[in-house]
């Protein structure tokens, strides 16, 4: 049995296993939802990111922006431009560069998603105040912040 230094320590631990259980389900669901559309939470991702950039965006700057690996945008794109959701077009300034860019296809189904997500999401977080969300968004990003810095390897004890 796990023995904590303290009270504080077992209530961090117990904190963050909540945080990944909770990203699993919600994860889980929004795989679920976005099946509808024949969908995954990354490629909505990549429309939700064109749908604001009518100019498009390169995909090193997608690999920026979404909630995955940039190493997945290539593919991502590939799939979505096979559906007529997104093209690539040369960048003017540089021919070796692509700018991703929404399709008409793919704005029309961005709308459709759209519409049914901000009520899915209102119902995510029903009954949770305004202010409790907003304390929640601190919290994660100090939370990201500190995960952040630990991307090293652990220094382990010789004791143990």
């Amino acid at each position: 049995m796990a023995r904590y230094p303290d009270a504080a320590a077992a209530s961090r631990y117990e904190a963050l296993l909540q945080l990944l259980r909770t990203a699993d389900v919600v994860w889980n669901a929004s795989r679920s939802f976005f099946q509808a559309w024949d969908l995954g939470p990354s490629q909505f991702n990549v429309l939700n990111l064109l749908g604001s950039h009518p100019n498009g965006l390169s995909q090193t700057e997608l690999g920026r922006q979404l909630v995955t690996h940039r190493s997945n945008v290539t593919g991502l794109v590939d799939r979505l431009e096979k559906r007529g959701l997104v093209l690539r077009r040369e960048a003017a300034a540089d021919r070796r560069a692509y700018r991703v860019v929404l399709t008409k296809e793919g704005a029309r189904l961005l709308k459709q998603v759209l519409a049914r997500y901000y009520a899915e999401a209102d119902q995510v977080w029903k009954d949770v105040p305004a202010a409790k969300i907003s304390g929640l968004l601190s919290t994660l990003d100090q939370v990201a912040r500190n995960a952040a810095g630990m991307n090293r390897e652990p220094k382990l004890d010789s004791k143990s």
